[in-house]
């Protein structure tokens, strides 16, 4: 996945404060592991505002209850160009990365997490100067 832009987007936080909770914005996972390692890619705080880049797939993970019997919640979003985040699925209990691991290979390599799909470079515009595309571009935007 190719970032687009980035954009202020408010993670949300999972569980209780008191007890683990966190983050990751998701670039690979391993398929051969179904824990929480499987999952490659940037930490990022929870409960508040982080500037993301996007188009990207996060996971955010928390725990209520007691530290001895915790109740576990996954939630798996797409973080969207205007800052919104559009969740895809949810887990809970021990199982939870096996759970939702295939929805994020899915979301990964989808059309979904990936708007502008990918195109082969075009090496025309090495012809013309730094300058005049500058001025081009500026002259389309509105």
């Amino acid at each position: 996945m190719e970032p687009v832009a980035t954009v202020a987007v408010d993670v949300p936080q999972i569980g209780d404060e008191r007890n683990k909770h966190w983050a990751k914005v998701v670039h690979n996972v391993d398929t051969d592991k179904s824990t929480g390692w499987a999952y490659d890619g940037e930490f990022v705080a929870t409960g508040g505002i982080q500037d993301l880049d996007v188009p990207c797939v996060l996971l955010v993970y928390g725990e209520k209850g007691s530290r001895t019997n915790p109740q576990i919640e996954a939630q798996v979003y797409v973080v969207n160009t205007d800052g919104s985040l559009s969740r895809h699925a949810t887990a809970t209990g021990r199982a939870w990365a096996r759970t939702v691991r295939d929805t994020v290979v899915e979301l990964i390599s989808s059309e979904i997490a990936t708007p502008f799909p990918s195109r082969e470079w075009d090496a025309g515009l090495m012809e013309y100067a730094d300058d005049a595309l500058r001025t081009e571009l500026k002259r389309r935007q509105p």
